[in-house]
């Protein structure tokens, strides 16, 4: 779904004014990354904040029986255009519509900083089934590249994965995560690099000569270094968090049941926070391209 941590009860469902331009602008996720993320063998995956369908695709390609869900219906139009087959719910991660023990996996991209953590993780873990388990992904800009970093210092909004990976760590009804990181590249031109700006909901929200004033900035950026027609490939890291289910029978947030509330309130100590390790420099097995400055 998107780009900054939310205010506790806020969705995210400021995109569906923006679906095409998020659609068109937003990276995908390489195959490898959502294999490890879910699995290579099929499973029951239900996808939270699936937007217009950008995880989707791959969930979908690896054989799994997706329930895509969003709190935004005109993303999910998008998204049942481009799959039809797949079932989808317009529901938040705090209200999950489906009874207990459903799913070996539950995942969120680019979309778990917009969840109430309170009310969604003991929903999620409700709707796991025994050793199931949560999946976060997020594509985080690489800027070892001087352009890249130049676009992240326009952009200006902190990347939200570590904030994630210490939710996880605190989270009661889950086993501490484990993290893995998985190359990938978005090809952007004049149209697109605008548009990926343009999704972001801090520029949504910015008054039209302030976002017109942005966009310039960014379009100016790429004129510097870009190639022209045939576009530059931006490049990312895919950041994945991985954390099983807590098999309690009897806790209240594994009920068969959906139920309303909160979960248990057990004052157990927390583990220290791993953090996500930084992007390590270029080696001889980077593309090339993380050398190249466009210029």
């Amino acid at each position: 779904m998107t780009d900054r941590p939310s205010p506790t009860g806020s969705d995210g469902r400021s995109f569906g004014s923006v679906a095409d331009v998020y659609d068109r602008g937003r990276p995908s996720y390489t195959r490898d990354a959502v294999a490890w993320a879910t699995s290579a063998e099929p499973l029951t995956v239900l996808e939270l904040g699936a937007g217009t369908g950008k995880l989707t695709e791959q969930l979908v390609a690896l054989g799994h029986d997706v329930h895509a869900t969003d709190p935004d219906a005109a993303m999910l139009d998008l998204l049942r255009a481009r799959l039809p087959e797949v079932r989808t719910s317009v529901t938040g991660a705090e209200e999950i519509p489906a009874t207990g023990r459903s799913y070996d996996v539950v995942i969120a991209a680019q979309a778990f900083h917009w969840f109430d953590h309170e009310r969604a993780l003991p929903e999620i873990a409700r709707v796991l089934k025994p050793g199931g388990h949560l999946a976060v992904v997020f594509n985080s800009r690489d800027e070892r590249i001087p352009w890249v970093k130049k676009l992240g210092r326009i952009i200006a909004s902190p990347p939200p994965e570590q904030g994630s990976l210490a939710v996880l760590v605190s989270a009661q009804d889950f086993d501490q995560p484990t993290t893995e990181s998985f190359k990938n590249w978005q090809t952007v031109d004049r149209r697109t690099i605008q548009d990926l700006v343009a999704s972001r909901s801090d520029v949504i929200s910015l008054g039209e000569e302030e976002r017109a004033a942005k966009l310039a900035e960014v379009l100016a950026l790429y004129d510097d270094y870009g190639r022209g027609m045939d576009g530059m490939q931006l490049p990312y890291l895919t950041r994945c968090l991985r954390a099983q289910v807590v098999d309690r029978p009897d806790a209240p947030g594994l009920d068969l049941e959906r139920r309303d509330g909160a979960g248990d309130s057990r004052n157990e100590p927390t583990m220290p926070i791993r953090p996500i390790p930084p992007i390590p420099p270029p080696t001889d097995d980077d593309s090339g391209m993380l050398l190249i400055d466009f210029r």
